[in-house]
């Protein structure tokens, strides 16, 4: 598929007036049309229900324009609680999904009526102890251990996540709960991540669907929702097709049919909770060219670093790069595009063909939307990028203001300090 940005030369020299390079920018119509599309393709489901994760793209407006759209969140922290409390969400649209969890953690969730998701089957016991009490409301989350595959191709290795109960202690961990009060129960479960194929979700809808089906017989607990999670993910590279997810959801509304129906369990309804699916193609990075360098290797070093985008340094992870203004030009240089930061993993593109780059050109990297910002950080001092969002009608608002040195100094005890000196 074709990598095309949804912003143009013109409206980045626009958008420059205001606001310098870096930045992230996130496409408004292309987020409300991408989370229409889904509850299209669970429709069929009446319960279903969008928990956005997060840590994905942690950002009130874009929160706020997902709960206009009728998502929840899925949150694994305590600020992210605080976050999402602070955006108006409360009780069943917030599932808390944690692992290695601080007991405050539990009850600030309970205090907010989230669905808690336990990641282990020792967190009853800690549950119980900070509440006093089990939810009425629980949900457990399952590792079925082993690989996942997907055909002959292994997808993910479950068995070696920290994540989940195993299949035995899930059965007893809703026997525990189902006699200390719990009424009704969520199964969740996430075995591989970014996946590029339609097969996924149906396939791990078949293995939880068919596990309740047992967790129902053998406990007698009665099901509410299952939640599919994470996992659909999208196109990094412009060879590969994007997920459809209207065939998707049509592919687990078929394994529902054959298998939770029949055992009498057509009520169940279905959860999932998306990051990069929902904002990963709607958010770039924006950065300049700003200086080049020819030694052994042909070098064009941008604005930003991988405090912006820590992916490609992180996981070695693709990101398309489309040098705005030349997207008709040849790709007949081989460039490493490089940030400042003082590693030499601090590349965003690594023997990348590109047009001819010119200082002042502006680059912008695809994909962002998710896990770009959020996984920032300050190494070497660098700041923080401002966050904007492109509106449906062509305006450009910041969401969040860049950082400043003043912020990288705030949380210093310069006032103990002085007073030791003294």
């Amino acid at each position: 598929m074709e990598k095309k940005p949804f912003v143009t030369l013109e409206q980045l020299k626009e958008i420059e007036k205001t606001y310098p390079t870096p930045y992230h920018l996130y496409d408004e119509k292309g987020i409300r049309e991408n989370a229409m599309k889904l509850r299209q393709a669970f429709s069929w489901n009446p319960g279903f229900k969008e928990y956005f994760a997060v840590k994905a793209t942690p950002n009130p407006f874009i929160m706020k324009l997902l709960k206009d759209c009728g998502c929840g969140v899925d949150c694994s922290s305590l600020t992210e609680l605080m976050l999402s409390k602070a955006c108006g969400f409360s009780g069943s649209e917030v599932m808390f999904s944690s692992n290695d969890t601080p007991p405050e953690e539990f009850a600030y969730a309970a205090q907010m009526g989230a669905i808690i998701n336990l990641d282990d089957f020792t967190h009853i016991q800690c549950l119980e102890e900070t509440l006093g009490y089990i939810p009425e409301t629980i949900s457990c989350r399952y590792n079925p251990g082993g690989v996942f595959k997907i055909s002959n191709d292994i997808m993910d290795n479950p068995g070696d996540a920290k994540y989940g109960m195993t299949t035995e202690q899930i059965f007893q961990a809703f026997q525990i709960l189902k006699d200390k009060g719990a009424k009704h129960f969520g199964i969740h479960a996430f075995l591989a991540s970014n996946t590029v194929t339609n097969d996924y979700y149906p396939l791990l809808a078949r293995q939880l669907f068919e596990l309740a089906v047992k967790l129902k017989e053998e406990t007698g607990a009665h099901i509410s929702f299952i939640n599919l999670s994470g996992g659909v993910g999208i196109p990094y590279r412009p060879d590969q097709e994007a997920n459809d997810i209207l065939a998707i959801g049509q592919g687990v509304k078929q394994v529902y049919e054959e298998v939770l129906v029949p055992a009498g369990m057509g009520d169940v309804s279905i959860c999932t909770e998306l990051g990069r699916f929902m904002l990963g193609p709607y958010g770039c990075l924006v950065t300049k060219a700003i200086h080049e360098k020819h030694i052994y290797k042909e070098y064009i070093g941008v604005d930003a670093c991988a405090v912006n985008l820590m992916r490609p340094a992180m996981y070695g992870a693709y990101h398309h790069i489309t040098v705005m203004g030349k997207e008709d030009w040849p790709c007949d240089h081989k460039y490493d595009i490089t940030g400042s930061l003082c590693e030499n993993n601090d590349k965003f593109a690594i023997d990348r063909m590109l047009p001819k780059i010119d200082l002042g050109d502006f680059l912008v990297i695809h994909d962002t939307g998710a896990h770009g910002f959020s996984m920032g950080y300050n190494y070497n001092g660098k700041l923080r990028s401002a966050e904007l969002l492109l509106k449906e009608d062509g305006s450009v608002r910041m969401i969040r203001r860049a950082e400043t040195p003043a912020d990288y100094f705030a949380t210093f005890d310069f006032c103990g300090l002085f007073q030791e000196l003294k």
